[in-house]
């Protein structure tokens, strides 16, 4: 192995320039002397993993050659003198997915070499060598680590961190423009203008914007009205193409460039501009920064965090896109793939190439659709898997040394619809810049031009219905459908669109979707409407996880009627806004798939609740059980006093406790209660009624009245609840006490509440009041099925009169229990044993515990405790130390050893009274409930 100082290395190469092949092997073997490794003949005399001359297929369908090739280490091209290394730097993207896609891919004409990393996830960067550097500098340095040590060049930025700081100070600039000029300007002009400063920040990173005439412009610190001059003149040379100064600017336009227009007076934004122009923004991610963007500069960001306008990833976002888009295609490129290389073995080599043209016409001919688009990222990820494909058939084709296969997937094929302006106006330049990056990063940088074509097919409407007209607005016909439409429950659309809105959605969708679902189910039903119609073959969408429940779930179950579910993640942690929600995703189709897959698992059937088991959407509601459940009151207004307060006018007047009673909601239950107070007048009291009560009234007038007016209700009888719930109220009149269990808890847990009290509508009421019944709710049967037919809020399931409560077969109808039978007897003692467990271990004695300990025995701890206990130590090892300190000493092994005999008693003795075995699972548990709920149902 030879050995060259740096200064001979210098000396020698100084005086050469590069004109043969061989000169180039002659170089390269001399940089291996200067470093100290062998050469590639001497470590590869095979040419297996280091070699000259590596043989390549170039996606474009020429055959080619890596001057050098090292495996999982570099790529290596050379140029002669006065040769661009730039595109010896694209020649290596055209070789690289061919020779393992190394770390770095190096370009060289002996005097200069770069290094350009190549890492995923990661920014490019690049490491100039030049002869200077190699005699007195790092140059050695970076050629040792090149050839030994190529992970040292990973850069640790991401694109995803590149983009925050990018858009972080970019929004600075719009914010400057939107407050100047919102007033002045429509938004949408605005906001088009914002996103052409935006584009020639990348263009000119990514090259397509020669010698950085937008940043040179920014530079020279014009006054203002000349900056404004000349922004126009920039703007109308990349309208057409031309000149700006001496600089030859290409035709863009596109539409982005349909005038020179520049609002015709500008706040001082050249400071921030400059501060913008230093990031790199050809390294920007598009999945990313339209989203960021527009959730920083919207003027009502409130808002749009309601509607769910939130940063997707892109790995979110592929789990949608990978089987509902890209996995039909992925199969019949397999086929296709082996179709070809057969036929070429056996020598048809015009019937492979014209199978793999076909393919790949199909592939630029896929249209697709995000009717809720924001910024784009849907789209653009989406675009990138069909660039991805169709680059794998260009390079097969090129492998099997047919005819070039040319490029066509393009943004023609991406449709989209959008309400917001702003994010109308990103979408179109997420999708664009994504194309334009995607190529770039793979070799196919020379574009004809106009190099923007129009996006007239990103559309600025509302999805779901034209006020103007009160129809449906058309969707475009495409093949796939799919996003994240907005998060809105339909409890909170009046307050968030407004009444017209709401009627004018309501009266167009009567039938087809319940006017309780949340706004998401509409695109759901126009997605299911455009594939029955033909005019879509799939779709992919994303919802709250509440999709699969209550009035909701109607839409999946039209879903069904007309196709069926074929991919779905049922309940998936998501983060909106710096909180977690659950989202559940679904892919539909007319139901020509046969296979279905499930929370990542093949199943036979996927059902509307989206589950793969027992399909209890089946089941019906009963009616033994109807009037028993009731939603509790809804104040609507400060009603609630302090404890302190009620006792005060307690004494001032005892008729007040007509109109005072202890009050409570879910927390109460499942935390310490509060001992709340509440102000009820009743139902339909009068106004002068209700003024007998003087204190009560009092407080009304200043708190309650107030409230109302401001909040504009249209309730007249502000002294009276918004409702006060006459059914429930008479349905438990007559008990001493009645049962209650929270809305949404993250264990299904029963109470008794005094027959005095009121609760409010985030808590459930149970007209009964014997243990039996209690028993039965608070039973393993009852608990299994109220999980799977519920839905949930982030991790907690979420309770209903309605699909949870009137469905569930009790082992005998309400009513008609056989008060005397031993069965229903054991059920009743085991709930009494509960209720008593739990009351006493809430409330102990005051001298044996502090209020410290104290604040942590709630119900939730407690079935905290009793979920860590089955799960990590029923049945093992007894450690009693070791349970009370894993559960903050808030109770003992020997206790929560009582609290699970307990309950299994209870779960034991409902499944007595049903007739059923003791060792059940959950799915066998639901299988029996479902079919005797179908029996009862007639």
């Amino acid at each position: 192995m030879n050995k060259l100082t740096a200064a001979q290395f210098v000396k020698k190469w100084s005086k050469i320039e590069l004109k043969e092949r061989t000169t180039a092997q002659t170089h390269f073997n001399d940089v291996c002397a200067l470093i100290g490794h062998k050469t590639p003949l001497e470590a590869d005399p095979k040419g297996e993993f280091f070699t000259f001359e590596a043989d390549t297929e170039k996606p474009e369908g020429e055959q080619g050659w890596a001057d050098a090739w090292y495996n999982n280490r570099f790529i290596w091209e050379y140029k002669g003198p006065n040769k661009s290394l730039e595109k010896a730097y694209q020649q290596l993207l055209l070789y690289k997915d061919s020779l393992g896609n190394p770390p770095l891919l190096i370009t060289s004409d002996t005097h200069t070499i770069i290094i350009h990393t190549n890492f995923n996830n990661t920014v490019k960067k690049t490491h100039v060598i030049t002869l200077d550097t190699i005699a007195d500098g790092d140059g050695v340095d970076l050629l040792r680590r090149a050839f030994n040590d190529p992970a040292s060049f990973k850069p640790a930025e991401t694109p995803e961190q590149v983009t925050s700081a990018s858009a972080k100070q970019f929004v600075q600039v719009a914010n400057l423009l939107q407050r100047y000029e919102e007033k002045k300007l429509d938004p949408e002009r605005l906001a088009h203008f914002i996103v052409r400063l935006l584009f020639c920040l990348f263009a000119e990173d990514l090259g397509l914007l020669p010698e950085k005439a937008f940043t040179q412009l920014v530079r020279q610190n014009l006054p203002q009205e000349q900056f404004r001059l000349s922004l126009k003149n920039l703007f109308a040379a990349m309208r057409a193409g031309g000149m700006f100064g001496p600089i030859r600017i290409p035709h863009f336009n596109g539409g982005l460039f349909d005038d020179d227009f520049v609002p015709d007076e500008l706040p001082d934004i050249l400071p921030s501009l400059r501060d913008v122009g230093s990031q790199d923004w050809s390294s920007i991610d598009p999945s990313i920064f339209g989203t960021l963007f527009e959730r920083i500069l919207d003027e009502d960001k409130r808002k749009r965090a309601q509607l769910g306008a939130h940063f997707t990833s892109k790995d979110d976002i592929l789990l949608v896109i990978e089987p509902v888009l890209m996995q039909p295609l992925r199969d019949k490129w397999q086929n296709v793939k082996l179709e070809a290389e057969g036929l070429t073995r056996d020598g048809k080599g015009k019937k492979a190439e014209k199978l793999l043209r076909e393919f790949s016409d199909e592939v630029a001919a896929v249209r697709v659709l995000d009717p809720a688009c924001g910024s784009g990222n849907f789209l653009y990820v989406a675009l990138r898997q069909l660039l991805d494909l169709q680059k794998e058939i260009i390079t097969l084709a090129a492998r099997l040394k047919l005819n070039e296969i040319p490029l066509t997937v393009g943004p023609g094929q991406i449709y989209g619809i959008e309400i917001n302006s702003y994010a109308h106006e990103l979408a179109q330049i997420t999708v664009w810049i994504g194309y334009l990056q995607w190529r770039t990063e793979n070799g196919f940088a020379e574009m004809d031009e106009p190099i923007l074509k129009p996006l007239r097919q990103i559309e600025h409407k509302d999805a779901i219905i034209d006020l103007k007209t009160g129809e449906e607005p058309e969707w475009p016909e495409v093949d796939v459908i799919f996003g994240n439409p907005p998060f809105l429950g339909g409890k909170r659309l009046r307050t968030e669109l407004g009444d017209a809105y709401v009627d004018a959605l309501f009266q167009l969708y009567d039938g087809r979707v319940p006017r309780e679902a949340d706004l998401v189910c509409y695109w759901f039903e126009k997605a299911r409407a455009m594939i029955e119609a033909e005019k879509a073959k799939r779709a992919g969408l994303l919802a709250t996880n509440s999709i699969r429940g209550g009035a909701n779930r109607k839409v999946l179950e039209r879903v069904k009627e007309t196709g069926d579910i074929f991919w779905a993640q049922s309940d998936r942690e998501w983060i909106l806004d710096g909180a977690a929600v659950n989202v559940s995703m679904v892919g539909f189709d007319n139901g020509s798939q046969t296979t279905a897959m499930l929370d990542n698992k093949i199943v036979g059937i996927i059902n509307s609740d989206l589950t793969a088991t027992t399909n209890l959407t089946l089941a019906q509601s009963l009616m033994e059980n109807l009037n028993i459940a009731f939603m509790g009151v809804t104040p609507a207004g400060p009603f609630a006093i302090p404890p302190e307060t009620a006792m005060k006018w307690f004494k001032s007047n005892s008729e007040n406790k007509k109109v005072l009673r202890p009050y409570f909601n879910g927390q109460d239950i499942t935390n310490r209660p509060r001992e709340v107070w509440i102000i009820d007048f009743g139902v339909g009291t009068t106004q002068e009624e209700a003024q007998k009560y003087k204190e009560p009234f009092d407080y009304v007038v200043r708190s309650v009245k107030p409230a109302r007016e401001k909040q504009r209700s249209t309730i007249t009888q502000w002294w009276l609840h918004e409702r006060s719930r006459p059914e429930m109220r008479n349905a438990i009149k007559n008990l001493n006490r009645y049962i209650v269990t929270p809305r949404v808890s993250k264990y299904r847990i029963f109470i008794w509440a005094i027959g005095t009290s009121l609760v409010d509508s985030a808590t459930f009421v149970f007209a009964r009041d014997d243990d039996y019944f209690f028993g039965v709710l608070h039973s393993k049967p009852h608990e299994v099925w109220a999980l799977r037919q519920g839905t949930s809020l982030e991790d907690r399931p979420r309770y209903t009169p309605t699909t949870t409560f009137e469905t569930f077969p009790f082992p005998w109808a309400p009513g008609k229990e056989p008060i005397s039978d031993p069965k229903v007897k054991a059920i009743a003692e085991a709930a009494k044993q509960l209720d008593d467990f739990r009351t006493r271990w809430l409330n102990p004695p005051a001298d044996e515990i502090g209020p410290k300990a104290l604040a942590k025995r709630t119900l939730t701890n407690l079935y905290n405790a009793l979920t860590l206990y089955r799960e990590e130590y029923k049945g093992k090892m007894r450690m009693p130390e070791s349970f009370k300190e894993a559960v903050n000493g808030i109770i003992g092994l020997d206790e929560i050893e009582t609290l699970d005999h307990i309950h299994t008693k209870l779960d034991h003795a409902v499944l007595d009274a049903y007739g059923w075995a003791h060792n059940l699972s959950d799915e066998q548990i639901l299988e029996k409930l479902l079919a005797l709920n179908l029996e009862r149902a007639g």
